[in-house]
C-alpha cells in the first residue's frame, strides 16, 4: 500500500499529468484503461512515461474486477478521474453517462469501504454541478447552490453526495475536488479551446482552409492550467482530513475573448461582423475564419461560471502558478510543433 496509487481516466489530460506528478514523487502508479478504450496513450508518451506505468485493463461498470484490483493492490491513493466528460454527447447518451459518472463511483467506494479502508480517495467532481445560476452568486464555492442542468453535471453530483456520504457514515477519507475548467497542451479534440487554438493556428500557418464552427461564444468561463490542478488533488489527499475543495482560477473569460487573446498571440488581426447565428470573425483579408453553428450549443447551457478558492488558498496553501495567458501560451506551441500531424 505504501507509495501506491491508481488513477482512472490516466490517458486523459488530467490523469496524465498527474501520473508524471507522482511518478515523481516516487509513486508506483496504476493506471486503469478500458479495453475497450479508443484514447490513445499518446499523452503518457508525450510526457515520457508511458512505459513508467502499470496498466490494468478493466471498465469501472465491472464491480467485481474493481473490488479483485482494491483487494491486490490496496493503493495509498484512489484518484476517480474518468468520466464521460462531454456535456453534448451526455444529452444523447445519459445512461451510459450516469453508469460511469456515477454508479462507478459507488462501486469503487464500495469496494475500499469493503476491502481497502485506508485507502484515500479523491474525485473529480466539476463546477457544471452549479448549473443554471439562479441565486446570482458572482463567485462559486463549496456552499454554493447546485443546479445542474445536464445529464453529466446530474450524474457528477449524484457522485458527489455518494462520496460525502461514505465519508460521514463510513469515517473514510474520501473527498471531492470541484475544478472549474482548466485545460492544457493535452486537451482533447472536442473540447472549444483545444478546437479554438488547433484551428485558429493551423489557419495561421495556412493548414487549415475552411472556417471553424462554434456554438454559443457569449458563455463565460473560469479557465486554468491543468498542472496546476493536479497539484491541488495530491494537496487533497494528503491534508489532514477528508473535505472538499473548489478550485478555480478566480477570474472569468467568454469564449469569445478566449478567441481574441488567441488571435492576437498568433498575430493574426481579426473583426467581428453580425449578430446571433449570422456573427462571423474575419481576417484581414476579409476571410471568414470562425462561423456560429447551431449544431453546436447545447439544449441547456451553463453560460456563467466563476469560482471562489479562498478555502484550498487558506487550508492547502495552494495557488495557481499559471493564469490564462501562459495556458494559451502552451496550447499554441504545442499546435506549432504539431502541424504537419
Amino acid at each position: 500500500m505504501k507509495n501506491s496509487a491508481i488513477i482512472t481516466g490516466i490517458t486523459g489530460q488530467d490523469g496524465a499529468y498527474l501520473a508524471q506528478l507522482l511518478l515523481k514523487k516516487n509513486y508506483k502508479v496504476y493506471g486503469i484503461v478500458r479495453r475497450s478504450s479508443l484514447d490513445p496513450l499518446s499523452r503518457l508518451e508525450f510526457l515520457k512515461i508511458k512505459n513508467k506505468i502499470n496498466y490494468i485493463n478493466l471498465d469501472l461498470t465491472e464491480y467485481l474486477k474493481i473490488i479483485e484490483i482494491i483487494k491486490k493492490v490496496k493503493p495509498k491513493y484512489f484518484f476517480n478521474l474518468a468520466a464521460q466528460s462531454f456535456v453534448t454527447y451526455a444529452y444523447d447518451n445519459p445512461i451510459y453517462t450516469d453508469q460511469i459518472n456515477n454508479q462507478s463511483v459507488i462501486n469503487i467506494l464500495e469496494a475500499i469501504r469493503q476491502f481497502s479502508k485506508k485507502t484515500k480517495f479523491y474525485q473529480a467532481s466539476s463546477s457544471e454541478m452549479y448549473g443554471y445560476n439562479i441565486r446570482n452568486q458572482k463567485k462559486l464555492n463549496e456552499n454554493s447552490y447546485f443546479n445542474p442542468i445536464s445529464p453529466y453535471s446530474i450524474a457528477k453530483l449524484s457522485a458527489y453526495h455518494y462520496v460525502r456520504m461514505y465519508r460521514n457514515s463510513f469515517n473514510m477519507f474520501a473527498s471531492n475536488g470541484i475544478l472549474f475548467n482548466h485545460e492544457s497542451p493535452l486537451r482533447g479534440e472536442q473540447f472549444v479551446t483545444k478546437k479554438i487554438v488547433k484551428a485558429l493556428t493551423r489557419i495561421k500557418f495556412n493548414k487549415k482552409k475552411d472556417s471553424l464552427k462554434l456554438g454559443n461564444i457569449y458563455s463565460r468561463r473560469d479557465w486554468g492550467h491543468a498542472k496546476d490542478y493536479v497539484e491541488m488533488m495530491y494537496k487533497v489527499l494528503n491534508y489532514k482530513e477528508a473535505d472538499d475543495f473548489v478550485i478555480s482560477s478566480e477570474k472569468q473569460f467568454s469564449i469569445k475573448e478566449f478567441i481574441n487573446l488567441v488571435c492576437k498571440k498568433l498575430n493574426m488581426p481579426i473583426k467581428w461582423k453580425g449578430k446571433g447565428f449570422n456573427e462571423k470573425a474575419l481576417n484581414n483579408k476579409n476571410k471568414v475564419i470562425i462561423e456560429i453553428s447551431k449544431k453546436f450549443f447545447r439544449p441547456l447551457d451553463v453560460v456563467y461560471l466563476l469560482g471562489d478558492s479562498s478555502k484550498a488558498k487558506k487550508k492547502l496553501g495552494w495557488r495557481p502558478k499559471k493564469d490564462i495567458s501562459p495556458l494559451i501560451d502552451d496550447m499554441i506551441n504545442f499546435e506549432i510543433n504539431n502541424l504537419d500531424e
